[in-house]
Parts: structure tokens; sequence; C-alpha cells
């Protein structure tokens, strides 16, 4: 079995070439190897039809079949530069230019295609035996939107052609399950130029979801031991400066003048909450101090970035922040974690990995502190005896952080929680508690969410469940159907009933046949849909269909009402 990532990137050299031998007026970029396949950006005036794509998987096929080695060499620059301007290769002359080393590595396919590149690479081309192009998108050059747009052609390869099938099978389901798609039909949400990018407006369903989830974690923070703040959407840019954001983030942030005077919207809650610690003195008994705040931030992602709910421009965070002493730091840690694998299986994820990002290259605070902080959050980790893998310098300026990424049904990583150990804020706020000397004493600073962003965690959810979302989380969890008018009167009696206990219910009085109102209810994903004839009238009876759970599909006909609210109540209360 060969080395995915060398297998990947030998495609994309692959298709690189065919796309020069079909198209020679094309001008090529880069073509990486990325998680789930590989990609090359291409300049190339005409865009990239489907059918092109099929000419090119074919030119690829041809390429293949001839088992051309992959020839590494070293060139110096004046060589390299001078055979790419004779090709009118510019993307690949600039590349070269900002090379700070004398030499560079270029492979060659055969004498036939020749490329800028570091590797790895397969010995040949011949080595390639599963692999499928799937898609083109827009590219910015350097995905900054002052340069050229280009066209990124993606594909997949794997090493057999049954890996391929199956990956190609669920990258269909996936598509099924797209939140954009689906979240659309459903009338969750809307994301249009009208609104503006990155900009999310919730409808009825998706508000009402987005509520649900808000209850649900008001309620599990307070039985923690948390404290609900509520802080501003603005603050002076003094206090951006003061917390480091200023310098290290002021490239996402949006910052404006109010009478002469800077502000910026939060892209971040922490400095809120600083601010909250700070309004009174603190004693060594109070803490820890537990703050949350489910607060909204807005953060100036560059729109090639953006996707649907999970990458976007505002969005709310379960944001909390512990203040500690540094003999209760690990138990916090642990605390959390905790928290976070409840909640998860609470919302039906059973899975997930774990990594812990390291200090960044652009960092505030001592080594000292980054080594303490570092190790508090690994040795919590393997007190509770959990995997974990080290993301070398990918820590937040402030201090380093556990990442931990639930699995969905499709075996797919989301980014929701996030554990950040912080020494250097409390420093640059000179925030302080009375020790029990009575000495001032420095305070240690946890930021955490437990779902992330809620836009993206809704996202997931979507996907996770393809929609039909479990009961307790349905914005609607009955629709009672009418068949004929006749039946209004005791449909309207079922709905009233229903309501009264907070079971969330829909009518569908219409004039319409009683199989589309039927099919309609299937299609907007509602769990239990309560059909109401002259017979259910008659008896003061109802039949009922099951869209959730083990009875999925059947009907149950000759129900009491009674019945059908104990059945949905326990659904609801033991959030299956």
């Amino acid at each position: 079995m060969m080395d995915l990532n060398a297998l990947r990137h030998s495609c994309s050299h692959v298709m690189a070439q065919a796309v020069k031998e079909l198209y020679p007026e094309v001008r090529v970029a880069i073509g990486p190897a990325i998680e789930d396949g590989f990609y090359y950006d291409f300049d190339r005036i005409e865009p990239f039809t489907p059918e092109d794509l099929l000419k090119v998987e074919e030119k690829m096929k041809q390429i293949i079949k001839q088992n051309l080695p992959f020839e590494k060499e070293e060139w110096d620059k004046k060589k390299a530069l001078a055979f790419f301007k004779k090709q009118k290769e510019t993307y690949k002359l600039e590349l070269i230019e900002r090379i700070a080393e004398d030499k560079v590595c270029i492979y060659m396919t055969g004498q036939k295609f020749t490329d800028l590149c570091r590797g790895p690479h397969a010995e040949s081309t011949g080595k390639i035996k599963a692999f499928k192009l799937l898609s083109v998108a827009g590219a910015y050059w350097h995905g900054d939107a002052r340069n050229p747009m280009l066209q990124r052609i993606y594909g997949t390869c794997f090493n057999s052609e049954s890996e391929l099938a199956d990956y190609l099978k669920k990258r269909e389901e996936a598509q099924k399950r797209d939140h954009r798609k689906l979240g659309s039909e459903l009338g969750f949400f809307e994301m249009s130029p009208q609104i503006g990018a990155g900009l999310v407006l919730y409808h009825p369903k998706g508000a009402l979801l987005r509520t649900i989830i808000e209850d649900y974690e008001k309620k599990e923070h307070a039985k923690r031991g948390y404290q609900m703040i509520i802080g501003p959407h603005i603050l002076k840019s003094d206090i951006w400066i003061q917390s480091g954001h200023y310098d290290y983030y002021k490239d996402n942030m949006y910052i404006f003048k109010i009478e002469n005077q800077e502000y910026a919207i939060k892209p971040m809650n922490c400095p809120g909450h600083i601010m909250v610690y700070k309004s009174r003195i603190r004693s060594y008994r109070e803490l820890p101090l537990r703050f949350f705040e489910l607060g909204t931030v807005y953060r100036n992602e560059k729109s090639g970035v953006l996707h649907g709910l999970l990458r976007v421009r505002g969005f709310t965070q379960d944001d909390a922040h512990i203040f500690c002493r540094e003999d209760q730091l690990k138990e916090e840690i642990k605390n959390i974690i905790d928290f976070v694998t409840d909640t998860m299986k609470v919302f039906g994820f059973n899975e997930w990995t774990i990594e812990l990002s390291t200090k960044p290259e652009k960092h505030i605070g001592t080594d000292l502190f980054w080594e303490k902080a570092t190790a508090a959050l690994r040795e919590s980790l393997e007190e509770k005896g959990l995997s974990f893998d080290i993301n070398e310098g990918d820590g937040a300026f402030y201090g380093p952080k556990i990442d931990i990424k639930l699995k969905d049904a499709l075996g797919r990583a989301w980014q929701c929680a996030t554990i950040q150990c912080d020494f250097a804020l409390p420093e640059r706020f000179d925030i302080t508690y009375a020790g029990q000397d009575g000495k001032a004493k420095r305070p240690i600073m946890l930021h955490r969410v437990l779902l992330g962003s809620l836009e993206r965690f809704i996202g997931a959810l979507i996907e996770h469940y393809a929609a039909a979302l479990p009961v307790w989380l349905s914005p609607i969890q009955v629709e009672v159907v009418a068949i004929s008018e006749g039946q209004h009167e005791y449909a309207n009696t079922i709905i009233q009933a229903l309501a009264s206990e907070d079971i969330r219910t829909e009518g569908d009085l219409r004039n319409e046949k009683v199989g589309y109102k039927i099919r309609e209810a299937v299609t907007q994903k509602v769990p239990y849909i309560v059909v109401v004839g002259q017979k259910e009238t008659d008896n003061r009876r109802i039949s009922v269909r099951y869209e959730r759970g083990e009875k999925k599909g059947k009907v149950e006909n000759d129900i009491t009402l009674e019945n059908f609210i104990e059945i949905v109540k326990k659904e609801i209360l033991t959030r299956k």
C-alpha cells in the first residue's frame, strides 16, 4: 500500500500534465495533496465544464498507462527561472522568486511534464490505481481577493478501486446531507448576497432549534456552577490593544470610529469576562470563578473560505472563562473534558478525536508560562486516560489548547470544543485575588467552548442526522393532519392538548389530499404524524405514523391521545 499523501500528490501532477496536453494555453499554479484527495489551480480564460473533466480524466488514464517515471532534480534558481519564463508559467516564476534557497526542487514526469515541487511522489505514474476528478471551484491566487481568480480542480485518489468506491458512496451521501441544501429546503436559515456574505438569517424553525440548544446549555452550565454574563458587541480598541488581539488579530477585526474614539466589534468574548472579574477585589475562597456567555462575535473572514454555517463572519460561541488557582487548574480542565463528552453524547455524537496544540511562533507570555500551561493540559488528558495527538505550533497566541473534534454519522471530523490554558492575559490585565496569606496572587484563566460556534454545530447536527433531528431537538415534533373539514374541530382539540404539554405541534388543515399532506410532513422531517379521519373523530382516538426510532415507518391506529402524549414526552425527556 502506497502512502496516500505521495499517491495523491502524484495524481495532482498527472492531472496538471493532462490539462497542459489538452489545453496548452493554460498556466499552472499549485497542486497539493489534501485530506481527502488533491487539487490543482489553473489559470484559464474559459471555465472548465463537466465535459472537460471527463476529457482530462481520459488523458490522465493514458498517462498512467504509460507508466512514466517521476524524476527529481535540483536546479539553481537561475536555470529554473529561465525555464519557466520560456514556458510562460508566471505563477511558477513568482513561487521561485519567494524561495530563499539557491536551489529549487523540480519533478519531471517522463520528460513530458516539468513542475516546481518538493514532492513526495510515487516511483511512476503506473502506481496510480484508482482516482476520480470531483469538481471545479474558484480560488484566488494565495487566497487573496486582490489576486487573479483561478480554477481549482478537485480530485481524489486511493490505493484500490474498492476504497475509491467506498469514498464516492460516502461523498454522495454527504452531498445529500449538505446542511446548506437541507437548511434552505426545510426553512431553517438563509444566507444570501442581499444579507451579506457569511451572515446568517435564521427562519422560525432554525431560530427555534437554536433556542432549544441555548436553553439546554444555560441549564447545564447553571448545574455546574457557571454564572451567566452578557457583554456588549463593541468595545474600545484600547481593550483589544491591552489583550493583544489588536496586534495578533487586527486583520480579522472590524474596526471603526465613534466621535474620534476607535472601537472594534468583538471577535472574542474574553476581555469582557476579564472586566467582570476585575469589577471588584476577589478572594481565594471565591475561586474557581466560572463565567459563561452565549456571545456573538464577528470576524473578517476572507470570502473564499466562507462555507455555509461552517465558516461565517458572524457567529455565537458558548463561551466560558474560568479563573482559578494553580492547585485547582487540572481539576477544572478535567471537569471541562467531562462536560464536553457528556454534552456530545446528549446530542448523539459518541466518537471524537483530541489534539493538544502547542506554542505558535507568534505568541505572548513567557516560556515558563507556556511550559506550565502545556503541562497542565497534557497531564489532565493523561490522567483521564485519553489518547491525543500533538499539533505543534497551533496554539492560540496567548496559550496552548486542547481541541476535541467530534465524528459524525459518516465518520467526518467537526471542530467544536476547545480548552485553552492562559497565564498571559491575567498578567496583561493585572488581575489578582487575595491569597490565604492576604497577599495578591495571579489567577490562571481557562478559555473554553463546548459546542464551539452554534452556527457550525447546527450545521454538524443537520448533516449528522440528515436533518431528521431527534424528537427533543425537532422544531416541529408533531404534525396533525385532518383528512377533511369535518375533522377540523377534533384536530384543533388535539393540537391544543399537545401544545398544553409543551409538545411543539403544527396542524395541516388545508384542503389537500391526505397522502400529499403526509408526504409533505415526511419531507419536512417531522417525527410524529397524527392522522385524524372520521373514525378517529367519532371514537376520540388518533392514528400515528412514526418517523423516528424503532417504529420508524410504522403506523399505529386507535391510540388514545393521553397514551400518545405519554409516548412523546418520554421521547423528549430521554433525549434519544
